[in-house]
């Protein structure tokens, strides 16, 4: 069994090591790239306060860049026995370069170390997410500009209700989509801060250049507090998990509405025959099965912020190994929602809708709010005009061409789409993305 980093001269008991490491080697591999990023910019900074001689220092950077290229290709594997990603790049370069491997721990604890890691992890994963989100919202809006005047039925209590068009329903989504990015570029800022320095949340008696390792990993600024920046832990995966929550949300309730309306009887639309299955006793079945799965993924990405809190609530400031399991549920969570997404975009890309849907006699009665506005608005008073409406329903004479003219913001005859998209570029801007692929760039010399 391989020496861990925190060990002396007593190995611990197997079972033990096995119920503290837990899935830690599996979750670990989420971050080893990132691991390596942030060990580039400690040492860089290490170098410049004399605590590593220049030779060592280029020496340890090319190593270390050796072992980023092997996580990008997906080739790096934390080897049985050792205890995570930390331990692993260590052995790695401690084996390639012998006792000056060693030296790359100077100044930090592996707290401050999985912070950064988190921290570098996450930002990534955020922009990914992000584009995600706008590649989904251009197709929403696309489509409700190509059929904002065919109308449908608008629900209340799942009663028709009120004349609706595909325009506002695509559109609702697409702005539904400017608030969770909103949210989604103040979870990033959050974010975006360096922790590295901090070291077990106390500090460190070396003269470490906290500023200088913010600007080496492209961060807008550090967490200035020691015991503040362990604190974040837990917080930081909250925060996050609740703004992918906020996505997940209106993706669920896309996912439901599409279900619902491309079933036979309502007939709104129709699902790309690619996207559905079949059944193994029915001939004529294709099931929404890709939407129901969005749905229910959505759903359970949308309890993550829940048990995130069940595990940090109540703990005082200071680490504690509490905070290990948090990554089993936060690592996996970008890749599920991100799935959802692609599934989303492509499928309200392909969707067909029914241009027909009002030759049905049975919308007529959605036009009656229509009816009540037209009297008010030729004199009669609108309690009159509702009364009469209503009995006519009643007796069986209401009759209304079905057409409507709305003309007021964000209405169907006046969408405001341009002005959605103008809210989703300013979301968007809120982003340093640029800043922070430079910053990997130049410190891996790419």
């Amino acid at each position: 069994m391989a020496q861990k980093l925190w060990e002396k001269n007593v190995q611990v008991n197997a079972e033990i090591d096995r119920f503290t490491v837990g899935r830690d080697r599996e979750m670990d591999l989420y971050l080893a790239k990132y691991d390596v990023l942030g060990s580039m910019a400690h040492i860089t900074m290490l170098e410049s306060i004399g605590l590593l001689q220049p030779d060592e220092l280029k020496v340890l950077l090319e190593g270390l860049k050796k072992i980023y290229v092997s996580a990008e290709r997906g080739e790096f594997v934390i080897e049985d026995g050792v205890e995570d990603v930390h331990s692993q790049v260590e052995l790695m370069l401690t084996r390639d370069l012998g006792d000056v491997g060693k030296k790359i721990h100077s100044g930090r604890s592996r707290n401050d170390q999985v912070l950064v890691d988190l921290k570098l992890f996450t930002r990534a994963r955020l922009k990914d997410i992000a584009e995600s989100v706008e590649r989904l919202f251009r197709v929403l809006i696309a489509q409700s500009n190509r059929y904002k005047g065919v109308l449908m039925p608008g629900y209340t209590h799942l009663q028709i209700a009120m004349p609706s068009s595909f325009g506002l329903w695509f559109g609702a989504y697409a702005e539904s989509l400017v608030d969770d990015m909103t949210f989604l570029q103040a979870a990033y800022r959050m974010c975006n801060r360096n922790p590295l320095g901090s070291a077990a949340g106390y500090g460190s008696s070396f003269p470490l250049n906290r500023e200088m390792t913010t600007r080496l990993l492209g961060f807008d600024s550090m967490n200035y507090n020691v015991v503040y920046a362990q604190m974040g832990r837990g917080k930081m995966e909250r925060n996050v998990l609740f703004a992918l929550a906020s996505i997940a949300g209106t993706v669920s309730k896309m996912a439901y509405d599409a279900c619902l309306f491309s079933c036979q009887n309502f007939g709104f639309v129709k699902l790309p025959d690619e996207c559905t299955t079949g059944s193994s006793i029915m001939p004529h079945k294709k099931n929404p099965d890709v939407f129901e799965l969005t749905r229910a993924k959505c759903n359970k990405l949308q309890s993550l912020p829940q048990q995130v809190m069940m595990i940090i609530n109540n703990l005082p400031s200071g680490y504690f190994r509490d905070y290990q399991i948090i990554k089993e549920i936060f690592l996996p969570a970008f890749d599920e929602l991100e799935d959802c997404l692609q599934m989303s975009t492509y499928i309200m890309d392909k969707i067909k809708i029914n241009e027909h849907i009002l030759d049905d006699d049975k919308y007529l009665y959605m036009f009656s709010v229509e009816e009540v506005n037209r009297l008010a608005a030729d004199g009669m008073p609108f309690r009159d005009a509702y009364k009469k409406v209503g009995l006519d329903i009643e007796a069986g004479r209401f009759t209304h061409g079905k057409e409507v003219h709305h003309t007021h913001e964000g209405s169907i005859g006046n969408l405001c789409n341009d002005r959605i998209e103008d809210l989703m570029e300013k979301a968007l801007s809120g982003f340093n993305f640029k800043t922070v692929e430079d910053a990997e760039k130049a410190l891996l010399g790419r």
